[in-house]
């Protein structure tokens, strides 16, 4: 969002300065300084005046017409500084206001906040400080905004979306699954932030080959996390992700506590499209924090019987801690084969959770190469795990649903032929065999010898006997 500030200072030495610093504000369109009240005043009213809408959009149009934030000097005059604020507070209630004043003593700040002042900013004026507050002004105006009907789609506040990834239990791929679904939604256009959260055993760096000294934990002890703070700590990688990583010293995590891990994600979204954590599987307080606020909580599991009844832990840890519901979760398969036993059907009553229709097929051949170099992103685009995780993005909403499928699309979508059906359908169409596909004439259908294809009478054994085929992932799991 770009934010539009109007400076009001008086003192041309001052204007030279907050001018100077607005101007290396990111994302921000600073105008000219006014020097007194009574030009602040009416440069708002031309603004609001001059949009030109017709009346059934005038308002909304008036309003959007308006800058985001107004900075006032407290040597503005002739109307002194807190009854300035009073006045652009009544008559312009989308603009938020801010207070550049020596004295930032708690009386006079409490005096500006009754006036309506956004915020105060002490002199000497410093980047990290006014570029906090002129950001939660604009967040602020932005939220107005959308109550007065002007510029109804932005959003209030942090608008960067939120999908936490969490293990059931370590080892069943919840980094690999986050960094996938990151480099999915980088690839669609949009800004993305990666988090890793797993603070004593996070690997997003081994992953991506990143050797970078800031984490996560230099963001824990700063009370308000200015831009230029947030863009020290995220390491912006060559695919364009930006990466905000684990310590190093796994005992520094204890350093990441709930409410830091509040104010960062925060800061986060408010830069970023889509933020996405990679919680691990051991809960603490920083990534329960970080699940309690997603607008997506993905738990990551494979089918099997340990990993399942991690996950139905997991879900029941949730729920007495009041963190998230087990009906507000859902569950990611991982390493899926059709021989497998335990099918999403079942992962989905044993958790009670809702389970992806994206399943991610077990091919760790295909990412051995990627993960002994530490360079996921080089994975094979024909790769199945890839092309089933971009798919799961495009059913999160990350991307958009045709670029998530790419070449023969996700595992679950359209299966590959493999082993003794390819064989089987190869002989069928050899030429002049006389064996196709279908059933020869005057063949039994179902029958051993109906068309000469040993997968064929498998099926057909299968089907005569009564029971479900052997790629029937619901089979063994019906009741009743």
């Amino acid at each position: 969002m770009t934010i539009r500030i109007l400076p009001a200072v008086g003192d041309p030495d001052a204007a030279r300065t907050v001018s100077a610093l607005l101007s290396q504000l990111p994302d921000a369109e600073p105008a000219p300084a006014v020097a007194d009240s009574t030009a602040l005043v009416d440069a708002l009213a031309a603004a609001a005046q001059g949009a030109g809408a017709p009346s059934a959009a005038g308002p909304a149009a008036a309003v959007e017409a308006l800058p985001e934030v107004v900075l006032v000097h407290e040597r503005i005059g002739p109307t002194p500084a807190l009854e300035l604020i009073r006045e652009v507070a009544l008559r312009f209630p989308a603009v938020g206001v801010v207070l550049i004043t020596a004295d930032a003593g708690p009386a006079l700040f409490s005096a500006a906040m009754d006036a309506g002042a956004r915020g105060i900013v002490g002199l000497p004026l410093g980047y990290d400080e006014l570029a906090a507050r002129v950001q939660a002004a604009a967040q602020w105006s932005a939220g107005v905004r959308v109550h007065l009907g002007g510029n109804p789609d932005a959003a209030p506040g942090p608008s960067g979306t939120l999908v936490t990834v969490t293990g059931a239990k370590g080892g069943v791929g919840t980094t690999v699954t986050a960094v996938h679904l990151a480099l999915a939604a980088r690839a669609a256009g949009r800004s993305v932030a990666l988090v890793d959260l797993d603070l004593q055993s996070g690997d997003v760096a081994s992953y991506l080959d990143v050797q970078f000294r800031r984490s996560v934990v230099d963001l824990a002890g700063i009370s308000d996390i200015s831009v230029r703070v947030l863009q020290d700590a995220v390491h912006d990688h060559h695919t364009g992700l930006g990466l905000l990583l684990a310590p190093e010293e796994g005992e520094r995590g204890e350093e990441v506590d709930d409410r830091a891990a509040r104010q960062i994600i925060g800061a986060l979204r408010s830069r970023y499209e889509v933020v996405l954590v990679d919680c691990g599987s051991q809960m603490q307080s920083a990534n329960a924090a970080a699940v309690e606020l997603a607008d997506v909580a993905l738990l990551v599991t494979t089918p099997d019987v340990v990993a399942v009844r991690a996950a139905k832990r997991q879900v029941r840890l949730w729920d007495r801690l009041q963190i998230r519901k087990a009906e507000e979760t859902t569950t990611v398969v991982n390493r899926l084969t059709r021989n497998t036993e335990i099918q999403p059907p079942l992962v989905a009553k044993a958790t009670g959770t809702q389970v992806a229709r994206t399943h991610v097929p077990a091919a760790f051949k295909e990412l051995q190469p990627c993960v002994d170099a530490g360079r996921m992103q080089d994975l094979d685009g024909r790769s199945t795990v890839k092309q089933a995780l971009w798919a799961l993005a495009g059913e999160l909403g990350l991307v958009d649903a045709p670029a998530a499928r790419q070449g023969r699309g996700s595992h679950r979508a359209r299966p590959s032929l493999t082993g003794r059906r390819r064989k089987a359908i190869a002989a069928g169409a050899a030429p002049g065999s006389g064996t196709g596909p279908g059933p020869a004439p005057g063949a039994v259908p179902g029958s051993a010898a109906g068309s000469g294809s040993r997968f064929g009478a498998r099926r057909g054994s299968a089907a005569a006997a009564g029971g479900p085929g052997p790629f029937d992932p619901a089979g063994p799991y019906e009741e009743g």
